[in-house]
Formats: structure tokens, C-alpha cells, sequence
């Protein structure tokens, strides 16, 4: 065997043992003692959030994802830009489409309260993830902490590293491989869009130019998301329960009612549709699979111990 290939072999093996031993610097009672009162003052922030507008918790989960998606579960997603660095917030898959972001600061806010930096933005976000299922009816699950906050952000990377509505199933599957993810996973955290809406943007090729969709839901969507402008137009992406955490989502894909393009190619005459079958009549393991799929999502590439900061203000490094 060639010296460049072991190099390249010790550096994955260093690199894979790196990222491995990071997650597993990440616990379930990380604040037990630094600031017990942590998890309850989120909780109760993210139940006043999602009482006020339902919504919103659809809008904190994706948060969640779309951190974790770019450069790793480091509260990256909720920089502002500065004059040094162009953030993801504006990115195209972010633009005019996250939410939450004051949210986040009300709830960062009364956790600095109670406990001055020592709980961070990304284990908020990743906290306020979970309350947001639970509050909507969704499992509850550990959300292991321990995250640091990142001092930079990357436009470029969220560009990039987030799967646009438009994904083929192949691609969705190498998209979450290449995040340490497996289809199952994949599969089981499609399932978040059992709540929230989307932008007439995001799925108008989906019900104009699909054939896999069913005819009078199409039609339906047409009538409020035209062929051009509307762009901001909303729908919901589980059209039978949008505001109720449960597993409608792979009930409607099975009657090709997805919202998105992205949504129906996982139940498309392919290798997902044995698991959405299996969800769509089994509440019980979706809930399973959904809560074991976000803990993995969650592992990715966190900053610990001495790596990254606690910033007192979510939006800038401190």
C-alpha cells in the first residue's frame, strides 16, 4: 500500500474518530448542574411561542435543520451578516423562508437570566426543536447537549449543503449520507413536514409541471400559487392535520398529495416507499424512528469543549 494512501487513511480514520468523539462529549444532563433551571425556562418559552402562533414550532424544528445542515450543529444559522462575513441567514434556501429568529432571542434572553453564559444558541435551538414537537403532539426525546456556539457562518455552504425542494430521492439520500445520515433517517426526518407551510416558490414546478400528484390537489394549490408572481403564497405541507405532530404526511403521500417535489419522490415507485408504507399505518415507529433520526441529526459535527464560544446574543459573536 502507497504512503499516500495510509496517509489518507490515517487522516479519515483521525478525522472520523474526531467527529465520533465530539458527539460523544455531548449529554443528556450537560446543564444538571451549570444551570438546572435551563430546559424548563426553554420549554416554557417555546409553549408561549407555539401557543401564540402554531406555526412556529414548525418554523423552530426547521431552524434546527438548517443549522445542523451547514458546517454542523453550531448555532451558525443565527448570525447576523457583518462587514467581515456574508452569513447563511440570506442565503437562497434561507431568504424570506426561516423564521424564529426572535423567538430565539426571547428565549436566549430569559435562559442568560437565570444562568449568564453557560447555556448555548445551539443547544437552544436544538432544545426548542424538540419542545416545538412535544408542544404540536409530537414524541418527546433526550436532546443531548453540550454544544458551542460558532464564531463564523458560511453563505456558500448553505447554498450548497441544503437540499432544495426540486431533490430527486438519489439525491436526498446522498445529501443526508454525506451528513452522516442514513435513508432511514432521511426518510423519518421528512416526516417534520407533518407541520408548517411552504412558499408557493418552493412547490409551484411540483404541481404544474409533476404528473405524480393527485389531480384535485393540484388543482387546489393552483388556484392560490399561480404560474408566476405569488412567490411568497403559502400552503401546507400536511394538507389533512398542518398543525397536529402525527404521521398524515405519509398517509398523503401515498394519495401523491406532497407538497413539494421533494416530499413525493419518497413515495414514487422507488426504495422509500416500503417505509413510508410502513409509517403511514404505524403512528408509533414513526415517532420512534423521528426521535432517534433527530438525536443523530444533532451529533453532526458539534463544537465542544474548549472549541467555539457561549455568545450572549444569538445573532453576533461576542
Amino acid at each position: 500500500m502507497g504512503s499516500n494512501v495510509l496517509v489518507t487513511l490515517f487522516l479519515f480514520s483521525f478525522s472520523f474518530f474526531f467527529s465520533v468523539s465530539s458527539a460523544a462529549d455531548l449529554s443528556a444532563s450537560f446543564y444538571e448542574t451549570s444551570c438546572p433551571d435551563a430546559l424548563s425556562t426553554i420549554r416554557s418559552a417555546v409553549a408561549s411561542a407555539v401557543s401564540k402562533e402554531k406555526r412556529m414550532g414548525a418554523s423552530l424544528l426547521r431552524l434546527h435543520f438548517h443549522d445542523c445542515f451547514v458546517n454542523g450543529c453550531d448555532g451558525s444559522v443565527l448570525l447576523d451578516d457583518t462587514s467581515t462575513f456574508k452569513g447563511e441567514k440570506t442565503a437562497p434556501p434561507n431568504k424570506n423562508s426561516l423564521r424564529g429568529f426572535d423567538v430565539i432571542d426571547t428565549i436566549k434572553s430569559d435562559v442568560e437570566s437565570v444562568c449568564a453564559q453557560t447555556v448555548s444558541c445551539a443547544d437552544i435551538v436544538a432544545v426548542a426543536a424538540r419542545d416545538s414537537v412535544v408542544a404540536l403532539g409530537g414524541p418527546k426525546y433526550h436532546v443531548l447537549l453540550g454544544r458551542r456556539d460558532s464564531t463564523t457562518a458560511s453563505f456558500d455552504a448553505a447554498r450548497s449543503d441544503l437540499p432544495p425542494p426540486s431533490s430527486s430521492l438519489s439525491s436526498l439520500i446522498s445529501s443526508f449520507s454525506g451528513k452522516g445520515l442514513s435513508t432511514k433517517d432521511m426518510i423519518a426526518l421528512s416526516g417534520a413536514h407533518t407541520i408548517g407551510k411552504a412558499r408557493c416558490v418552493s412547490f409551484r414546478p411540483h404541481i404544474y409541471n409533476d404528473t405524480n400528484i393527485n389531480d384535485s390537489y393540484a388543482e387546489k394549490l393552483q388556484e392560490n400559487c399561480p404560474e408566476s408572481g405569488d412567490d411568497d403564497k403559502l400552503a401546507p405541507l400536511d394538507v389533512s392535520t398542518d398543525y397536529v405532530f402525527d404521521n398524515y404526511y405519509y398517509k398523503n403521500l401515498k394519495v401523491e398529495k406532497g407538497l413539494l417535489h421533494s416530499d413525493q419522490v419518497l413515495y414514487n415507485n422507488g426504495s422509500a416507499d416500503s417505509q413510508v408504507s410502513k409509517y403511514s399505518s404505524n403512528g408509533a415507529e414513526f415517532f420512534s424512528d423521528f426521535a432517534a433520526a433527530m438525536i443523530n441529526m444533532g451529533n453532526i459535527s458539534p463544537l465542544t469543549g474548549s472549541s467555539g464560544q457561549i455568545r450572549t446574543n444569538c445573532r453576533k459573536v461576542n
